[in-house]
């Protein structure tokens, strides 16, 4: 009866080991092509792209005023409008420039009748004059029986008419210098009324922004605010409000740590995934490398490149502004040994693994390589197709002795 006993308690506990054993994870050691690789989360932008800019207009309108918008990521066509502005104060001024003008033309048509009557009046003036002057040479002709006294009074009035003829063609001349230069002054207001006129329908133009080029609309940020503009926002002239991006050809613009900007150079290919499509998987080639490091956005410390990976290809899932994630490619050793970084374990200078023999795992020490964000190389102590566990046996085994004590 006893010996029945220890029997089913050595399969018991024969049956215990082997479901502990078979609860620890297992890799396999792999032969094949390894690859040494950076993964970097980065973003879509077009390559080549339209920026529509708020357009040019003169203060006397005011700040630009956004009453309608194309809604973020709309598909638009040539000529389409995706950005109406406030046209109020426009409106105001081509009113204003319009009752001036009628006002200008309106004076000018007066001032013109009251010089053509003055020029009348004045000339009128001296055709008297000059009657008189008429007269007094006659008398002066005819006074040869005349005393000298009267002779000389003749003379004086004749002399008299002389001077007030001179002093009527002198007042002549006089008002139509002033009447020209009236005119002058008026038609330069006029002018000036017709061109902000002219300035104010142009501006209404410029208040329907319409597209140069078919493409997405994808609205620009505020740098007031930081948001992407809407409707009711206010913007600088000239300031770029949508861009059109051509999104035949397209490029992932990453960051890469300083650290290990060193690996990254033009020509490596790279395998990129977008975040809202993680079954997709597209390929690119590294294009540009920053020569000059900038501030990691949100701090001043950490110091990042500029890099931009190139697509291989265009894809209707594929949009400017996407998150990726990039998977660049640094190197590739052929016909190697490895195994999954989490089977390899450190103590001192020293590496080992923890390989599958039978019911057991056996601590066996390793030569390891170059690394990647995933595997090992094993230069030596494996060969294909070994199993090790993923993580340390023992301390597994210790944690149930605890819990079992």
């Amino acid at each position: 009866m006893r010996h029945s006993i220890w029997i089913l308690l050595l399969l018991a506990m024969a049956s215990c080991s082997k479901k502990e054993s078979g609860e620890t994870p297992l890799g396999n050691v792999t032969r094949g092509a390894f690859y040494i690789d950076l993964y970097e989360e980065g973003e879509i932008e077009a390559t080549n792209s339209v920026t529509i800019l708020s357009p040019q207009i003169s203060w006397r309108y005011g700040q630009l005023k956004i009453s309608k918008l194309v809604k973020d990521g709309t598909e638009v066509a040539t000529g389409d409008t995706v950005i109406v502005f406030d046209p109020s104060e426009v409106q105001k001024g081509i009113v204003d420039a319009e009752g001036g003008l009628e006002i200008g033309y309106a004076e000018l048509e007066k001032m013109n009748a009251q010089h053509q009557s003055e020029m009348e009046e004045l000339k009128a003036d001296y055709e008297v004059t000059n009657i008189s002057l008429e007269i007094s040479k006659i008398r002066f002709e005819s006074a040869v029986y005349e005393s000298e006294v009267k002779k000389k009074e003749i003379q004086l009035n004749l002399e008299q008419a002389d001077i007030a003829l001179a002093k009527a063609q002198e007042q002549i001349e006089n008002r139509e210098k002033i009447q020209k230069e009236d005119v002058k002054q008026k038609n330069i207001s006029i002018e000036q009324y017709k061109s902000r006129l002219t300035e104010a329908q142009e501006t209404l133009g410029k208040m329907y922004v319409v597209t140069p080029s078919p493409g997405i609309a994808i609205i620009e940020r505020s740098w007031s605010s930081g948001n992407k503009f809407q409707i009711g926002d206010q913007c600088w002239n000239g300031f770029p409000l949508i861009q059109l991006p051509d999104l035949s050809s397209l490029k992932a613009k990453v960051s890469i740590n300083e650290v290990d900007i060193a690996k990254i150079s033009k020509g490596l290919k790279v395998e990129i995934k977008p975040d809202a499509f993680s079954d997709s998987v597209f390929t690119g080639e590294v294009i540009s490398v920053a020569n000059l490091a900038v501030n990691k956005e949100g701090t001043t410390k950490i110091k990042v490149f500029p890099v931009e990976i190139l697509l291989d290809r265009s894809h209707p899932n594929l949009l400017p502004g996407l998150t990726v994630s990039c998977r660049i490619l640094i190197n590739k050793i052929d016909d190697v040994l490895f195994v999954p970084l989490e089977a390899v374990h450190q103590e001192g200078e020293k590496y080992y693994v923890y390989r599958k023999d039978g019911g057991g795992f056996d601590k066996t020490e390793v030569e390891v390589g170059a690394a990647n964000s995933d595997f090992i190389i094993i230069n030596k102590g494996l060969k294909e197709k070994d199993r090790v566990a993923m993580v340390d046996p023992t301390v597994a085994e210790k944690e149930k002795e605890v819990k079992a004590k």
